[in-house]
């Protein structure tokens, strides 16, 4: 298995709460699958949550070279938890056939925060087609 893909991505968790709280908003809904919004965390937490499943679903984009162009939306790629509570990549739709043409079948992905900043990173692995 090799790397064939990395992406990185940073986003202000503030950003990430006014988003969501603004009038009207679904924002939310529109970015998370349902299973994704079941697993955030509670209270101030909550938006860091969210900030960190944005940073990593913005670092797989880049790494499938796409970004969320054409038919790669922000519902065909997740992020969850595996059985251990660290993050696990799901793809389905588009980002999942742009992945099978790349070779990718594997994702190792790190998020982190600061006070004010989430980060992520996500490495895809496989064999490349190319």
């Amino acid at each position: 298995m090799q790397i064939i893909a990395h992406g990185i991505d940073v986003v202000e968790i503030d950003r990430i709460h006014r988003d969501i709280n603004a009038p009207g908003s679904v924002w939310i809904s529109a970015v998370y699958s349902a299973e994704e919004r079941g697993l955030a965390d509670s209270g101030p937490l909550r938006y860091r949550f969210f900030a960190g499943r944005f940073a990593g679903k913005e670092a797989i984009a880049k790494a499938l070279g796409t970004g969320f162009t054409g038919a790669i939306t922000w519902q065909g790629i997740e992020i969850l938890r595996s059985e251990n509570g660290a993050p696990r990549v799901k793809l389905c739709g588009d980002a999942l056939l742009q992945a099978n043409g790349l070779g990718i079948s594997n994702w190792l992905i790190s998020i982190t925060y600061s006070s004010q900043l989430a980060f992520a990173s996500a490495i895809a692995l496989g064999e490349p087609t190319i």
